[in-house]
Order: C-alpha cells, then sequence, then structure tokens
C-alpha cells in the first residue's frame, strides 16, 4: 500500500498510476477538483500520414557502398567518431512522431475545501488495483475509487459518502490540444477527435450513473449529478491505430469504445469491480516477499522514501524494500496485458504531447529491461504485448535489412515507434544499434526457457530468432586483427567511438546465436541451418577479453578508463542478462573490476541493471547497496523511478534483481538464494520461477535456506543448488504438476 496525507500537486512526483494494459490514469486526489490524466497507448503522432512525411528510417535515397566504406576506415584506423560515422550512415528522423496525452478528465467537487486536513488519505493498494481518497467535510466522511479493469476493458470511479445525498459533481474533459470535440447527451460525454499531425482517430466515452439525485447534460460537454448517494462512471478510450505494415491502420474506433462503455455499465459497478479485483489478484497474489518488514504506524510512504536508512529503523527500510519490489510487479501488471502495445519508457503513462524521448520504445536496453522481471517474478502473461510488437517489427525490419545492409533476416536500430520505425537516426551517440533486434528476441527464447512450450518456440520465439540469426550470418565480417568474426561498425551504446567487435555487440550476437542453435535442434530445423550456426559460433569473437587493469574491455582494444564511471556498463551484458559468464570464473572477476571501477552511481535505471549485475556475481551485500541507492537518489515520492526524468525501466529492473538476490536459474542450475544479503537474515518469498518449469517458494533463516518448496509445471531432470543439501545441490525426476517439499 502505498499512502499519502496531502493531494497531489506533481504529476511526475506525487500522482499515483493505474492502469491496464491499454489505459493508463494517474490520480490527484485533489479536494476541490478531482483530476485523472489519462492515456490511451496507440495514440501517437507520426507514422505513414504525418505531415512531416514517413520513410520508416530507412535511406531516402540509395548509399552503395557507404557501410563498406565505414567498415574498411574501422580496418584501417581501428576508431572512428560517432559524428563521422552518423554523417555516413545517418539521416534526420522524419514523422518519427511522440505518445500522447489523451487529456484529463476533472470532477469537480463543490464545496469542497481546497486544502486537506487530518481525514485525508490518498492512496494506491497495488495489491488490490485500487486507487482510493478519503476525506471528512461538515461530519461526512467521503470517498473515491477509481480502477482500471482489463476484463472489461474500462477505467471505472465511484464517489460516495456515509450519508444519503451528499455527493455533488460534474464531470468535464480537458486536453492541451485542440483537436477534439466533446459532447454531452444524457449520460454520455464522447470526446472524439484526429491528430493533427497524421489523421489518427481518437474516440473516448464516459457514461455517468448515480443512485438518488439529479443528472444535466451540460452545453459545454460536461455532466452534472447533484445530490446523489453515489456517482459512478466507466471511461474507455481507443484509436484507429493497428501494428499492421506498412499503414498502420485499422477500424474507427467508435465502435469498440460505444461497445465497451455500454456493456460496463449493463454489467454494473459492483460486478465490474469483482472481475477486476478477480483479474489483478490472480496476477499480483503469486508472490510474496517477507523479509522483516514492518511499516511504522502513521507513516506515509513518502516520509518512509525520505527517512530511508534513518533513524525509522530496518524494519521500516525491509518494509519500503518489499513495497518496491512489488510495486515493479504491479506497474508491468497495470502497463503490459494482451492485446495492447508492450510497455514504453513511461509504461502507458504520460501527461505530454512533447514527452521525453517521445515516451518510446528505446531498444538498447530501456524495452528489454522493462521485461525482466516478467517470467521469474511470475507474471509471464504480460509479456503477449511484447511478443506481438517483436513480431510486428519484422516486416519493416526486413525492409531496413535489404535496403541497408543487402542481407537477410530483420533488423531495428536504437529506438521505435508504434509505426514499424526499424531505420536510423542522425543522433551521434544514439542512432546506430543493429544488435537491437537480436537482444529482443532474447525475452521470447526465455519464455520458452521458463514456460517450455515448445508450440510457442515453434509459433512466436523461433521464428523471429531465426530471422535475426539470418541476418548476423550475412553481416559479420572476418576481422583482419585475428581472423575472427564481428560485428562492425559496432559501437557501445552511447559511449564512446565506433570500432569493430565491441563487447557488447559481440557479446549479444553470440546469445542470440547459442539460443537459435538451441531452439533449431530442440524444433528439429535443417541440419545445413544448424551446422551454419554451430561454425559462425566457432569462428564468433565472443566479446570477452581481460584488459591491462584486470578489467572486462568494453571494446576488442584495449581502451577502457579506469576513472570512466559512465553510466552504461554495456560490455556487462554478457553477465547479465546473458549467460556467457558463470559466477567464480577469470571472466566474473574481470566483469567484477569493470563494475567497481564504473561505481555505484548513474542514473535510475543504471542503478537498476548494477542490483542485477552484483547478484549475479554472487554479492548480495552490494546488490543490496545498489537497491539502497536507487531508493535514495533515483526514486521518486510516488515511487517512481527516474532517469532524471520519470523512467519506468528502473523500476522493473529493481523488481529483477531483488528476485536474482533470491533465485537464479540462468545455468540451468536452480540457485536458492545465491545472493542474500546480510541485511535480509530471515524471510520468505514465495511463487517465483526458475528456468525449466518450477515455481518455489523458499523460507530461510540465518543467511541459509530452512525450506524449499518446488511446484513442477514440466516433467524432467531438475537440479536445485543450496547448502540446505549435503552437499550442496540435489537432481532428481520432477513430474508435471507434483510439489516437492526439502527441509
Amino acid at each position: 500500500m502505498l499512502w499519502y496525507g496531502t493531494p497531489a500537486a506533481d504529476w511526475e512526483r506525487e500522482a499515483l498510476p493505474i492502469g491496464n494494459g491499454a489505459l493508463g490514469a494517474m490520480v490527484f486526489g485533489t479536494l476541490a477538483s478531482e483530476r485523472l490524466q489519462f492515456n490511451e497507448k496507440t495514440l501517437w503522432t507520426g507514422g505513414p500520414g504525418s505531415r512531416e512525411g514517413y520513410d520508416f528510417g530507412n535511406w531516402r535515397a540509395p548509399r552503395p557502398g557507404a557501410l563498406d566504406a565505414v567498415r574498411e576506415e574501422l580496418d584501417e584506423k581501428g576508431r572512428l567518431d560517432p559524428d563521422t560515422v552518423a554523417a555516413k550512415l545517418g539521416q534526420p528522423r522524419r514523422g518519427y512522431g511522440a505518445h500522447q496525452t489523451f487529456g484529463d478528465l476533472h470532477i469537480d467537487v463543490p464545496g469542497t475545501p481546497a486544502a486537506s486536513d487530518a481525514s485525508y488519505r490518498r492512496a494506491l493498494d497495488i495489491g488490490q488495483g485500487l486507487a482510493t481518497v478519503t476525506y471528512r467535510r461538515e461530519q461526512v466522511r467521503h470517498h473515491r475509487e477509481f480502477f482500471a479493469s482489463y476484463p472489461d476493458g474500462v477505467m471505472v470511479g465511484r464517489l460516495f459518502a456515509d450519508r444519503a445525498g451528499q455527493v455533488t459533481c460534474t464531470l468535464r474533459y480537458a486536453s492541451p490540444r485542440a483537436d477534439f470535440t466533446a459532447k454531452a447527451d444524457g449520460d454520455r460525454i464522447t470526446v472524439r477527435g484526429e491528430l493533427a499531425d497524421n489523421g489518427l482517430k481518437f474516440e473516448a466515452q464516459l457514461r455517468i450513473s448515480h443512485q438518488g439525485g439529479t443528472r444535466v447534460a451540460n452545453g459545454d460537454g460536461s455532466v452534472t449529478v447533484t445530490g446523489a448517494d453515489h456517482v459512478w462512471f466507466v471511461l474507455a478510450a481507443g484509436t484507429d491505430h493497428a501494428d499492421t505494415h506498412p499503414d498502420y491502420r485499422g477500424e474507427d474506433p467508435h465502435a469498440a469504445v460505444t461497445g465497451a462503455v455500454d456493456k460496463a455499465v449493463a454489467t454494473g459497478h459492483g460486478k465490474l469491480r469483482a472481475r477486476h479485483l478477480r483479474d489483478h489478484r490472480d496476477l499480483f497474489g503469486r508472490v510474496a516477499l517477507d523479509i522483516g518488514q514492518a511499516l511504522p504506524a502513521d507513516v506515509p510512504t513518502d516520509r518512509l522514501l525520505k527517512e530511508y536508512g534513518g533513524p525509522s529503523g530496518a524494519a521500516a527500510d525491509r518494509a519500503l524494500e518489499a513495497l518496491f519490489f512489488q510495486y515493479g510487479r504491479y506497474l508491468l501488471i497495470a502497463s503490459s496485458r494482451a492485446g495492447s502495445l508492450p510497455a514504453n519508457l513511461q509504461g502507458v503513462w504520460n501527461n505530454s504531447t512533447t514527452p521525453p524521448w517521445s515516451a518510446d520504445y528505446h531498444t538498447n536496453i530501456n524495452l528489454q529491461m522493462n521485461y525482466w522481471l516478467a517470467e521469474a517474478a511470475n507474471l509471464p502473461e504480460t509479456t503477449a504485448p511484447y511478443d506481438r510488437f517483436v513480431e510486428a517489427l519484422r516486416a519493416p525490419g526486413r525492409r531496413t535489412a535489404k535496403e541497408m545492409f543487402g542481407s537477410r533476416g530483420w533488423v531495428v536500430h536504437n529506438e521505435t515507434n508504434p509505426y514499424g520505425f526499424t531505420g536510423v537516426h542522425d543522433w551521434s551517440t544514439a542512432f546506430w544499434f543493429p544488435e537491437a533486434a537480436a537482444w529482443l528476441t532474447a525475452q521470447l527464447y526465455e519464455h520458452y526457457r521458463f514456460g517450455g512450450s515448445t508450440d510457442y518456440l515453434r509459433a512466436t520465439a523461433y521464428p523471429a530468432m531465426k530471422e535475426a540469426a539470418e541476418f548476423w550470418l550475412d553481416n559479420l565480417r572476418t576481422d583482419p586483427r585475428d581472423g575472427t568474426l564481428v560485428v562492425t561498425p559496432s559501437y557501445s551504446p552511447e559511449h564512446g567511438d565506433f570500432t569493430a567487435g565491441g563487447a557488447m555487440a559481440q557479446q549479444i550476437v553470440h546469445d542470440l546465436l547459442t539460443n537459435t542453435l538451441e531452439a533449431a535442434r530442440v524444433l528439429g530445423d535443417s541440419p545445413s541451418f544448424r551446422a551454419e550456426l554451430a561454425k559462425t559460433l566457432d569462428g564468433l569473437d565472443p566479446g570477452l577479453r581481460i584488459g591491462s587493469w584486470g578489467q572486462l574491455q568494453e571494446w576488442k582494444a584495449d581502451a577502457d578508463d579506469q576513472a570512466d564511471d559512465h553510466r552504461h556498463v554495456s560490455h556487462l551484458y554478457a553477465l547479465h542478462p546473458g549467460r556467457q559468464i558463470e559466477p567464480g570464473s577469470t571472466w566474473a572477476e574481470a566483469a567484477k573490476v569493470s563494475l567497481r571501477a564504473r561505481g555505484d552511481g548513474g542514473t535510475g535505471w543504471s542503478k537498476a541493471w548494477k542490483i542485477n549485475f552484483w547478484a549475479r556475481l554472487r554479492d548480495g551485500d552490494h546488490a543490496h547497496k545498489m537497491l539502497g541507492e536507487q531508493l535514495k537518489s533515483s526514486t521518486l515520492p510516488n515511487l517512481w523511478d527516474t532517469h532524471p526524468p520519470f523512467q519506468i525501466d528502473g523500476n522493473f529492473g529493481a523488481t529483477s534483481g531483488v528476485v536474482e538476490m533470491l533465485l537464479q536459474s540462468q545455468h540451468d542450475v536452480i540457485e536458492i538464494l545465491p545472493a542474500l544479503p546480510a541485511s535480509w537474515p530471515a524471510g520468505t518469498v514465495r511463487g517465483l520461477r526458475a528456468r525449466g518449469g518450477a515455481t518455489l517458494d523458499i523460507t530461510w533463516a540465518g543467511g541459509r535456506a530452512t525450506h524449499i518448496a518446488l511446484r513442477a509445471s514440466r516433467t524432467r531432470e531438475l537440479t536445485v543448488r543450496s547448502d540446505l543439501f549435503s552437499g550442496g545441490a540435489k537432481t532428481f525426476k520432477a513430474r508435471a504438476g507434483q510439489r516437492y517439499e526439502f527441509h
């Protein structure tokens, strides 16, 4: 539970998020005029039809020999500055667009005092997906409750009091754009328009119900209810966006939006609420964490955060850590459900027409980080939008691969949008990253490794993996320095110069080819393709090299600077989220040297990644230190991660990091408490998932596991490693549906 003693004054820092994947809203809890700033995830400018024109990022005119010329210059000089490469291979972005706020629903409540008193409480129950506001006015207790229902595809709000006839309010819509009309007719407000940039049609409808009192539709598009016992409403929104290349347009949203609100009203508030609670609890309630937390009485969340590491004590700090862990799970449920786009840089929440980084999909870590927690933290259903998004990128990505690289397969670069932007732009330190498609497919393979469905592997994961692998089979080049196969040109995200064979690029391609070969063997793909993958892997530079001061090198040349504290630690991909590096190896020790040199600073998402790194290195105390650093200096009062500004990936990355501290399975052995910090000496976690088809409950005391319960979803041999077992590990044949307990 997050709770506060005053209304929100700032969207980014204080308002509280609700969402059902496609729709999201920020609840302010302001007394005289409640504000629900809301979004629909497909409301985007840019793309086909944009007044700027749109080219998917593909070169607007052929550039014969441009890529080979850069490769040859790299062979000759060893490195090139980003501006030089961008001038040869980039171009200004056109028609890229940005996510748009849908607008604000205001609920004006006359007679309410402007300032809150001791009776006021604003809260978000993340276990139930309910945002609430309560306050007292003239001896009457007033309540507001809001939720976003995935089963019914609507947002729902209710205002009520503990005395009859006390609810009077006006509901109205506002937007920073002037591209809409808002009309009220009976109990319905209809908002409709087209984005000026690209003609994208959008519509929202609000239907208001009440018990007692009177209702009137006003000429300005608002609806007023007077003297009611309670008022409740449903809101649905949509656009005519579709994820189909090349037009990205579908049906007019009117019928779907009308159907959603009408069906919801006919269902009734009680059933809507019950269905929402059942759906949300089914997902959220799978995982529970007890690390000895205890909330101090009457301490709101913003104060709990402010006092973290201070006089409130260890139990209060543990309470914030456990809440932050579960909050990441809540945010993923709220921003990523089947039937819409995946979580973007801000999840599904955006209050601007020009949001930071367009509130888009950065694929040089950020989109991938959004889903690191999904499998292990027991939310595999939330990856469905990610899968569909990757599939939708393949068609435009094939064109980019053919036109820009002259190759098979598909590609996407540093960032993308809902309109299949797979090419380049001209921001020199963030325009070139053809490894992104390979990295995107890693989550698809992880979904298979956790769940074990060969049907999913065959139909969803493997086609995207195979095409991404074909791209690299065509694009790897022989390095004249040592004869290995390398990515060229390669660029370590947002850092350094362009080179050939940069560590991250090599590690990502190694990961892709390894995964694809494993999958090809499972599915029985052609022997010739499997042989080509194996041969390429044998000749591939693995991207692992130890430098002069013991560091894992970021580039093939020994060019790392011990004083460099850049927020990206890209060359440790092989440690996390990859699996090339095993703990205790010489590579792990070199990764540790690099990580220490980079320091414990950075932006929010960077600190979150470092939690995962240190957990993979089996250093639970340093992982916990990074969790603390993120909470102390990269977390806002509403517990959103800040880059700054707000970026949701840090929330998701931190939740992933906590899982990595408690359970790992990347090397096909289930590791129990691999990085338990000393500050969590006793506790219980329930419902974490491991690769190979196992869900685990773990209890520990004195820093050691005392009880392990494992539920198998597949019949196969499993190895569990824990000091609970004599010899340190136990291998056994698990049978699907069976529960195994170890004491």
